[in-house]
């Protein structure tokens, strides 16, 4: 493809050379070169964008991929949409699979809606539309006043446990929490298998943490005559419980984030325990925090499958269970479509609203 002629071009926005693998396996299936700029960081810390080739009157794409420097990326991927917007670019594209500060998109106690905000600062900064992957909560795109496009990881997923999970007929897809329950049975019906859902103590859900509903502490006298509020009973867990026989079978945990381990490794050994021969974990998005790969390595779990929308390389080699998918042929297709406004549907064929 002639880059000069094709009116739009496809930007980095990263200062890391191991966050820029997807952006070269984007342009690759793309056919285009990526577009010449230039990002890093100074000595004071602060992100420097240098944009070395026109964009007046064009449509660009900025790949973003989110590394553990997670505010670090986000003031890139700003940066450089500033940068393009002043030099006069006709739309701004940004293309993030993994949406940072998308667990943070619900009131809690005295905090703020992150996730909102970041949504604002992008459209100040001058993106226009913007493409990602497997939002943590759907209602996220309400926040942006631009068009969003929330592709699905799912089918290279299933793929993978059709080609690779040995005797995958043998399987059960379970849900850790009750929250993951849609999810799960969106991969049990697609792939005909049956379905577990675990509840109790060694889950830890986010809707369960504390939001502030009981405070001030809960009391009959309120200090105003007349006014009696019923007291709020506080929730208690049942014991943990497996509720499907998963007995002989491998199971298959499926979550759209896998970070902090520690639910997944005390899921896999109960998982052990009620009889299950071997355990695979599926995400979408690998973020593998802290210490993560090495309580993987030790733990029941036998295979840990992520997409490459977040670098894991680091983690991968600190943990040799951890396997990547490739997202880059849909991201590239979401592109190429847009480009030429051809219809997104044929990205979502058979897609329903759990999942």
């Amino acid at each position: 493809m002639n880059v000069a002629k094709s009116g739009y071009r496809v930007f980095s926005a990263n200062s890391t050379p191991a966050c820029t693998e997807l952006a070269k396996k984007i342009t690759e299936r793309l056919g285009v070169e990526l577009g010449k700029s230039v990002v890093y960081q100074e000595s004071n810390r602060e992100t420097r964008v240098e944009i070395k080739e026109s964009v007046r009157g064009q449509t660009i794409f900025i790949i973003q991929t989110i590394p553990r420097d997670v505010n670090t990326a986000v003031m890139e991927l700003l940066i450089i949409a500033y940068a393009l917007k002043t030099s006069c670019a006709k739309n701004i594209i940004g293309v993030i699979p993994y949406f940072p500060y998308s667990k943070q998109c619900k009131m809690r106690k005295r905090g703020s809606i992150v996730c909102k905000l970041l949504a604002s600062m992008l459209a100040k900064a001058g993106l226009t539309h913007i493409i990602t992957m497997d939002l943590h909560q759907k209602e996220i795109q309400g926040f942006f006043s631009f068009p969003v496009d929330n592709l699905r990881a799912s089918p290279f997923l299933l793929q993978y446990i059709q080609e690779e999970v040995p005797d995958y007929r043998n399987a059960i897809i379970v849900a850790k929490s009750p929250s993951a329950a849609k999810r799960a049975q969106s991969y049990a019906e697609r792939l005909r298998l049956g379905l577990a859902v675990m509840h109790g103590e060694a889950q830890c859900s986010e809707s369960d943490m504390a939001d502030g509903r009981q405070s001030p502490p809960c009391v009959r006298n309120t200090g105003h005559p007349g006014l009696e509020l019923p007291l709020m009973m506080a929730k208690e867990k049942p014991p943990i419980t497996v509720v499907g026989d998963v007995g002989g079978r491998i199971a298959i945990i499926v979550d759209d984030i896998i970070d902090d381990v520690e639910d997944f490794v005390a899921a896999a050994e109960i998982l052990k325990e009620r009889g299950a021969y071997k355990i695979y974990i599926m995400a979408t998005h690998g973020l593998l925090s802290a210490d993560a790969p090495r309580l993987i390595e030790e733990s029941a779990i036998d295979v840990v499958v992520v997409t490459n929308t977040v670098p894991h390389e680091v983690q991968k080699l600190q943990c040799p269970k951890i396997k990547t998918v490739d997202v880059s042929m849909i991201l590239a297709e979401a592109i190429r479509r847009i480009h030429n406004g051809e219809s997104m549907a044929y990205l979502f064929r058979n897609i329903t609203v759990d999942d």
